[in-house]
Order: C-alpha cells, then sequence, then structure tokens
C-alpha cells in the first residue's frame, strides 16, 4: 500500500505584492486602451497647447505684479490647469464602464478593489504628465526660461496634484448616475476654483478680499510653489507651503476616493 504525498502548499503572496501586480495589470490595461485612442488623445492635449499658445503672448507686454518674465508665470498656471481640469473628468471614463457592467465584473475578479482605483490613477497621471512635458517644451519654444531642475521639481508637484484629484474623480463616478450630472458637478467645483487658485494671473493683482478667500483655495499654494521653482527658488517659503498643502491634500483626496470607492454598491 502506497501512500501519497501531498504536494507542497504554494506560499501565499504578500499582501503588498498582490497590491502591486493588481495595480500594474489594471494600468497595464488602462494605458492599452488610452493609447489605442487616438482621437482622445490628440483633443485632449489641443486645448491647452492652443491656450498656452494664443492667451500667452497677450502676457508678454503686461506688469504681472511678479519677478521673472510672465512665461514663468503663465506656463505654471497652465500646468496646475490641466492638473486640475484634466484631473477632475477622468472619472467620465469610469462612470461609463460602471454603467456598462465593467466595473462589476472586475468587482467580482481576484484583482484587489484598491487596485481597480489605484491602477487607474496610475494611468491618468503618466498621461497627464506626458502632457505636461509637451506643454512645457513648448513654453520653452515661445520663450519660457527655467532651470531643468526648477522644471523637474514642478513637474512633480502637477504629477501629485494630477493623481490627487484623478482618484477623487473616480470615487465621484462611483456615486453619479449620468455623464451630464457628472459634467455639472465638475464644472461647478472647478471653474470657481480654477479663477481663485490665480492659475491665469496671480491673486496679487486682486483687491484684498479676492486675494484672502483664495487662501482658502488650496491649488494656490501649489501653483505658487511651482512658480517659485520655475524662477530657481527652491527653499522659500513659498515652495515649502505649496509641496506641503499638495502633498497633503492628495492624501486626504485619496482616502475620500478610497472609501467612495470601497462604499459603492455593486
Amino acid at each position: 500500500m502506497t501512500t501519497s504525498i501531498p504536494a507542497p502548499t504554494p506560499p501565499a503572496t504578500p499582501a503588498r505584492g498582490r497590491l502591486r501586480t493588481d495595480i500594474g495589470i489594471v494600468f497595464g490595461r488602462c494605458l492599452r486602451a488610452t493609447l489605442r485612442s487616438k482621437t482622445n488623445m490628440v483633443f485632449g492635449m489641443l486645448q491647452p497647447l492652443l491656450f498656452l499658445a494664443l492667451f500667452g503672448p497677450l502676457l508678454t507686454r503686461l506688469d504681472l505684479g511678479v519677478s521673472g518674465s510672465s512665461w514663468q508665470t503663465l506656463v505654471p498656471g497652465v500646468l496646475v490647469q490641466l492638473a486640475l481640469l484634466g484631473g477632475s473628468f477622468v472619472g467620465l471614463g469610469m462612470l461609463m464602464e460602471r454603467n456598462l457592467g465593467v466595473i462589476d465584473r472586475m468587482r467580482v475578479t481576484p484583482v484587489s478593489p484598491a487596485a481597480l482605483l489605484l491602477g487607474r490613477t496610475l494611468r491618468d497621471v503618466v498621461q497627464l504628465t506626458a502632457q505636461a512635458v509637451l506643454l512645457v517644451l513648448l513654453g520653452l519654444a515661445l520663450g519660457l526660461r527655467a532651470s531643468p531642475v526648477g522644471v523637474l521639481a514642478g513637474l512633480v508637484l502637477v504629477a501629485v496634484l494630477s493623481g490627487a484629484l484623478a482618484a477623487l474623480s473616480h470615487g465621484l463616478a462611483m456615486h453619479v448616475r449620468t455623464p451630464p450630472e457628472f459634467a455639472a458637478v465638475a464644472n461647478t467645483a472647478g471653474m470657481p476654483l480654477m479663477l481663485l487658485a490665480g492659475l491665469l494671473l496671480p491673486m496679487n493683482l486682486a483687491p484684498g478680499w479676492l486675494d484672502g478667500v483664495s487662501r482658502a483655495v488650496p491649488f494656490r499654494y501649489t501653483v505658487d510653489a511651482v512658480r517659485e521653482v520655475f524662477r530657481g527658488h527652491f527653499t522659500t517659503g513659498t515652495v515649502v507651503a505649496g509641496a506641503v498643502v499638495t502633498l497633503a491634500f492628495a492624501a486626504v483626496c485619496l482616502l475620500a476616493a478610497t472609501r467612495l470607492f470601497a462604499r459603492a454598491r455593486r
């Protein structure tokens, strides 16, 4: 009588390792879908490029009340605008997939629920960062002068802000019924925040009451910090405040997005 020896049980994959793997799977799927959508990529990038090319020359002879050239003021503002508007609307893709039942089918698979959110968010960060690089290159061609280190530091801040808003947008998309409702919420919140943050013109040109209100908007601190590093200032209080506020805002958005995604009904 022979005794069969049971096969050894394979070691369990650590939770962190599995999460990284799941994020990579979701990220790869979403990135491939983005690369296949050539029209979406072209027109998504065309608007900020045209805005920079057509609006920027209007500011070259204006006194903006800040040091440096007008391009060192406008280009960082357009970068943060790209993060704000681009990151806020990425949830439309999540909403459409949810309405088609794609998200429900994914949520019953072994893929970690957090990976469904973080993988998409990582794709959005990569896409928006690539667009930001193109904006900087166009700005350099038009007259922007900034140190490579300053540009890199600015892009890092923009990438962090993009990830925060993209995650929050995906979380919101799990609780909104239709694309028009989502667009209404994003536009209503995004437009006043964009104006109060001083993305197009610095807030030192605004009256005192408006300048005071804008200090409650976290994006103001981000754009001020990006403008500072583009001018070659890396250790000022403005840069420190911008980095701290941006990181804190990103942490709050990620926490809120995770909870919104987890609480969504299947």
